[in-house]
């Protein structure tokens, strides 16, 4: 797992705008929908959110930047004496499966507050070398068992939450409203995503997420809203782009078009001589901004040919060049 600040190209000082544009810029790179050839497309979008997670919470920034956490967001074990993993298992209090830290009153480690002393000696003398640990572990999960020795659902731990991308149409996106999300278990919901939503955006699910293996509350889902591709408009921060079609006669003469925009089509008038690539500003016409507002739309002139040959548009074009030789 690489560290958050690599996998988003930041450096650590990064700020936080710094984080959100970086993050912004790889999903639309990264995302599987972009990227249905590679293999790894899922794993390296997966690992674009973790990160993004991470250092766009300052809590849990602080934490991995203090080397609390690793760079999936589990807990390092650092109460054993030498910072090493501890007692001879890799993987034991590092947060992995089964993992964990626990913390006696005073919030020392447990293995900071744990101490062999002569009668804990004697008994090591008489059942064992590992008595002690069994103690440990006894006193660890004792808590969690009830009648049975199934675990309690009041005290055992809660499953994995989970993160899920979900597409959002453009115009859902400025009108707000419902969308499906497919749940791993196969099962859907619908979910209501706010006006103006901006993406990166989560959205909580209480309780769909992975169920706990010591029957304890499941986990959460978290929904990211990213925005789904369009066949017309392409995003730009705040800002929509468009190619328009203008016929060469209104390139030529001039003209009024009907131009495309998320909420219906309006008039945009041409100039005469209009040139192939110059961009006319729809103000108003783009994704919602922060401000309660919305961005632009740019609508870039591509000069269209008509769709059947024209002789006499031909026979102007061989006079105009023979005039230019």
């Amino acid at each position: 797992m690489r560290e958050p600040y690599e996998v988003l190209g930041v450096a650590r000082n990064a700020s936080q705008d710094d984080i959100k544009r970086a993050f912004r810029r790889l999903a639309k790179k990264l995302h599987p929908d972009a990227n249905t050839s590679d293999p790894k497309a899922q794993d390296k979008f997966a690992e674009l959110n973790t990160a993004h997670e991470i250092l766009s919470d300052p809590e849990a920034r602080g934490k991995y930047d203090r080397g609390e956490i690793d760079g999936e967001g589990k807990p390092k074990f650092q109460g054993y004496p030498g910072g090493g993993a501890g007692f001879g298992g890799a993987g034991f209090g590092q947060g992995g499966p089964g993992g964990f830290r626990r913390t006696g009153p005073n919030g020392e480690t447990i293995f900071e507050s744990f101490h062999f002393d002569d009668d804990s000696a004697a008994r090591r003398g008489r059942q064992g070398a590992n008595s002690g640990f069994e103690d440990v572990f006894s006193d660890l999960f004792g808590r969690f068992r009830s009648g049975g020795g199934r675990a309690s659902s009041e005290a055992a731990p809660k499953g994995g939450d989970i993160e899920i991308v979900v597409p959002v149409p453009l115009e859902r996106v400025v009108e707000g409203g419902p969308v499906k999300v497919a749940l791993p278990g196969g099962s859907t919901v619908e979910i209501k995503v706010p006006a103006g939503v901006s993406e990166g955006h989560r959205l909580r699910l209480k309780g769909k997420g992975e169920a706990s293996p010591f029957g304890g509350a499941p986990g959460d889902a978290y929904v990211v809203v990213h925005y789904a591709t369009h066949p017309q408009f392409r995003v730009d921060g705040v800002d929509l782009r468009l190619d328009l079609a203008v016929p060469l006669q209104d390139a030529v003469l001039g003209g009024k078009l009907r131009v495309p925009t998320l909420g219906g089509s309006v008039d945009l008038t041409i100039p005469a001589w209009t040139q192939n690539g110059r961009t006319f500003r729809l103000r108003g016409k783009g994704m919602p901004n922060t401000h309660g507002g919305h961005g632009d739309l740019l609508a870039t002139a591509r000069i269209a040919l008509p769709d059947d040959r024209d002789p006499e548009l031909e026979e102007l074009m061989r006079k105009r060049r023979k005039a230019a030789e």
